[in-house]
């Protein structure tokens, strides 16, 4: 019997479906059970793989830049220079210490999926009741579920009474979806299956009877962890653009290295031992052996002010991919609204109410369409509507830690905050009730009134009471029902994505008991009330900054098309008033997108903002289909249904509150505040770590280009070498490094939020940096090589001391280039260029002591062959980076007249 029997079973009838798994309503003998466990395995998911911490490790030698450094490393191990070949292998390993720690714990997005399955579960086996192990629960097994139960694994419902199930985590619904026998339709979408359980969700009301369809992997929710496990994340874009600078900057370092090692041997005749050190303190030299590190530093502390900020990063590379994203891709409940359903109009027959307020919080009132606030005393039809829906309800609101909470039905209580709003006090008597039925769509209850008077109050679907009501209450009394005009204010608040409840009433006296039949079809209908999960007013406002910021925002749901257009149209993700033309429509549902290919689809997502009812394949496919055009994707969500897309997204941001564990393991950055605004915040954030990157890495290249720059001239003109290898890895790792760090605590630009998303194949470093970069190399490896030149054959200094004073230019240059690098885009030739970044400062000062150690220290001495040098010496660095500083400036004053950023 194969797992898959269970495509189709929602369509068929429960008698179908017995015969299909070869099962009856007594379910399976144990010895068939047993029979089948060996066959298809326990109902439980796959373990997540575990990555070998070793490969991850090596993983990070995979970088052309460290195999240069690396073969650096074993032409100095032939040659027997040990000091060299540490301090080289001692960085690579750095590199890859750093990376390693900072990639954190493997993702576990799969083992957050299993943690969602149930424990144990009631099976009828030999036609009685066992309580058995989940995991034992096989295709055939006959099990039931009550209230508070998690589902045990996909049944095909036999029988149900007031069955209701909380699956937001796997369709997006906001409230419960009622459940019934009836067969639905066979393209029905997971959220419509109604004859349908699903592994992993929980009932929240009534019991039910059914067959067990398909267990472990072959699950609605196993389906969706192999979604997880086959979605391929992307790399960021800065991550694509330093791996392409990486590979550019090899071919040049290898190419020059090649030229200079011809001529060095054919023009100028060195020894074989001499120019192989050459070659290697120009690839040293060249090598940025401080940019991945300088990378995962500066994100480091982006992870730190987003946390601030409620975003908690969970891989380093999201925060800057979350900084160049393109397209956010949001999914409704609990991220662009609160998930608390809130009552916001009242209908009677004598007129229409707005309901101030949201979410379960009883604070607000009750108004008066248009006027002010309206008391019970004097709106009669306001007060029969609030009692009748008070009266017929068990929900209650409760304070929990300061946030307010419903026991009980969403929707009811939802009117229980209503009554409270419109000040109704509960001291009516309950006498009988009738459950809601999702055969009969309505409660009801008996009850006795303050005064001694019995009467019958319902609370359901309008449809479904209309069809029983003989009158309607009105401000002054009761007159004939006006079923043509309700009928059209259902449809009214309907268009406007409300869910609709209607109240009626009637009276009872003498009545004792209470059936569905007894409730009639006499009753007199209070009113309607209007019921929505509310937009989160931050999110407004949030969605708004980030058109503003060329960001577009998409809506991808599981709940209906009305609610979500509805909803949308609040946030201002799409127009109200004149409908999309040109063949755009505003939304899209699962249904629609079924019938599509992916070609289809790739044509018609970025005129779509709305998208209702989707599968975890939909939003796939909706990523998918963004980022054919160069879409940079944020995908966010809170349910285990959104997994899948976030894991495929280039940023998967979950909700950290209301989101399940899959959610959370398999995004890259959890909101603490389950608040979409955040998420705004922390593009803000993302941009200005990419713009001190940028900033970082321009200033990091010349450093590189000056020195290298030095090697070649040298070999070029056939001098002796200004600097060691050593010496230059000192100046990378130790000066470099250490300026380079204070760029990251840049504050943010003024326009960082107004102007568009950069384009995502955009280069790191753009034309008018690369200009930058060339001149300061120029200038700082020029200044360098003629001092040395002048220490040697002027002043009369050593080889050491004049190498020290070279390596004291290059970190003084270094300083003064840091301060023309804090405003790429203007001048720095200003008083605000030495505040507002207080690390610029710190660094400078750590630079001094760490010069003054390399200077001075003996033991530096032999480690690095510096040498102690004089005032005067000092004084004619400073002179040389004065210098610098002013040529990088006039560069930057002709580059912003001819150059693009």
């Amino acid at each position: 019997m194969p797992q898959d029997v269970s495509l189709h079973v929602f369509a068929e009838p429960p008698e179908s479906v017995l015969a299909a798994l070869d099962s009856t309503p007594r379910g399976l003998s144990e010895a068939a059970a047993a029979d089948r466990l060996a066959r298809h395995g326990p109902n439980r998911l796959p373990e997540a793989p575990r990555p070998n911490a070793a490969l991850r490790f090596l993983g990070h030698f995979d970088d052309v830049l460290i195999y240069i450094l690396l073969a650096a490393a074993v032409l100095k191990a032939i040659l027997g220079d040990w000091v060299d070949f540490s301090v080289i292998l001692a960085v690579a390993v750095a590199n890859a210490v750093v990376g390693f720690v900072q990639e954190g714990r493997a993702d576990r997005a799969l083992a957050g999926i299993a943690t969602m399955l149930s424990l144990e579960a009631d099976a009828l086996r030999d036609g009685e009741w066992h309580r058995v192990p989940a995991d034992q629960v096989v295709p055939g097994d006959v099990v039931r579920v009550r209230s508070g139960d998690r589902v045990p694994a996909d049944v095909r419902l036999l029988e149900a009474t007031t069955l209701q199930v909380e699956e937001a985590a796997l369709t997006g619904e906001s409230v419960p979806a009622a459940k019934e026998v009836q067969a639905v339709a066979r393209d029905a979408g997971v959220g419509d299956r109604t004859s349908m359980l699903f592994s992993g969700t929980i009932v929240t009301a009534g019991r039910g009877v059914g067959v067990v369809t398909a267990t472990g992997p072959a699950t609605e929710i196993g389906r969706i962890q192999s979604l997880v496990a086959g979605a391929d994340h992307l790399d960021t874009p800065l991550t694509r653009q330093l791996a392409r600078l990486g590979k550019q900057l090899s071919l040049l370092i290898l190419l020059m290295a090649a030229v200079m090692l011809v001529i060095g041997r054919v023009i100028h005749s060195f020894a074989l031992g001499e120019l192989v050190s050459a070659a290697i303190g120009f690839a040293v030299a060249a090598v940025p052996e401080g940019l991945p590190a300088l990378v995962t530093v500066t994100l480091a502390l982006g992870v730190q002010q987003m946390a601030r900020r409620q975003a908690i990063t969970r891989k380093l590379t999201a925060v800057e991919g979350l900084g160049s994203v393109t397209t956010i891709c949001s999914d409704k409940t609990g991220t662009l609204t609160r998930n608390e359903m809130t009552a916001r109009t009242v209908v009677t027959a004598a007129g229409r109410y707005d309901v101030d307020g949201l979410g379960y919080d009883p604070t607000g009132e009750v108004r008066a369409h248009g006027g002010g606030r309206a008391s019970l005393d004097a709106h009669a039809d306001l007060a029969a509507l609030v009692t009748a829906g008070a009266l017929c309800n068990d929900a209650r609101v409760a304070q929990v830690d300061g946030h307010w909470t419903v026991v009980g039905q969403p929707t009811e209580g939802a009117v229980v905050v209503l009554a409270a709003k419109a000040g109704h006090v509960p001291d009516a008597r309950r006498i009988a009730q009738v459950p809601f039925e999702s055969a009969t769509k309505f409660a009801a209850t008996l009850d006795e009134l303050p005064d001694g008077t019995r009467a019958v109050h319902v609370l359901g679907a309008p449809d479904r009471l209309l069809e029983r009501c003989a009158t309607q209450r009105t401000a002054t009394g009761t007159e004939p029902v006006d079923t043509a005009g309700w009928e059209a204010a259902i449809d009214e608040l309907g268009g406007q994505g409300l869910r609709v409840l209607a109240a009626a009433r009637r009276a009872a006296p003498g009545e004792d008991a209470l059936t569905a039949q007894d409730v009639g079809d006499a009753l007199e209908l209070v009113g309607l009330v209007g019921i929505v999960d509310p937009p989160r007013p931050e999110a407004v406002a949030a969605i708004a900054d980030c058109h503003r910021a060329g960001i577009r925002v998409k809506m991808i749901t599981g709940d209906h098309a009305g609610t979500a257009l509805a909803i949308a149209r609040e946030l201002g993700m799409v127009d109200v008033g004149e409908p999309a033309g040109d063949g755009r429509v505003e939304v899209l549902t699962g249904a629609e997108l079924e019938a599509m290919s992916q070609d289809q689809l790739r044509r018609r997502v970025l005129d779509v903002d709305v998208f209702a009812r989707t599968s975890p394949e939909h939003k796939i496919r909706i990523v998918r289909a963004l980022q054919s055009h160069g879409e940079v994707v944020a995908m966010t969500g809170d349910g285990v249904n959104d997994a899948p897309a976030l894991t495929r997204a280039d940023v998967g941001v979950a909700m950290g509150i209301k989101g399940t564990e899959a959610t959370k393991e398999a995004a890259d950055i959890v909101l603490a505040d389950d608040n979409f605004a955040t998420i705004e915040r922390a593009v803000e954030e993302g941009r200005r770590i990419y713009d001190n990157i940028r900033k970082s890495v321009a200033f990091l290249l010349p450093t590189n280009g000056a020195q290298s720059l030095v090697i070649l001239v040298a070999v070029l003109l056939g001098l002796s070498l200004p600097l060691s290898p050593v010496q230059i890895l000192w100046v990378n790792l130790v000066t470099a490094v250490t300026l380079s760090l204070a760029l990251a605590g840049e504050p943010a630009e003024p326009d960082v939020m107004t102007r568009p998303p950069r384009a995502p194949d955009a280069h790191v470093v753009s034309a008018r940096s690369l200009a930058l970069v060339l001149v300061a190399s120029l200038a700082i490896g020029g200044a360098t090589l003629a001092v040395y030149l002048l220490e040697r054959n002027a002043l009369g200094a050593d080889d050491a001391r004049a190498q020290t004073s070279a390596v004291t230019v290059l970190a003084l240059a270094q300083l003064a280039y840091l301060f023309s690098c804090r405003f790429l885009g203007s001048t720095s030739l200003t008083w605000r260029v030495l505040v507002g970044n207080r690390l610029v400062w710190v660094a400078a000062g750590a630079l001094a002591v760490l010069q003054l150690v390399f200077t001075y220290a003996p033991f530096m001495h032999g480690w690095f062959e510096s040498a102690p040098i004089t005032p005067r010496d000092w004084g004619l660095a400073a002179l040389a980076a004065v210098v610098v500083f002013l040529v990088v400036e006039a560069a930057k004053a002709v580059t912003r007249r001819t150059l693009r950023d």
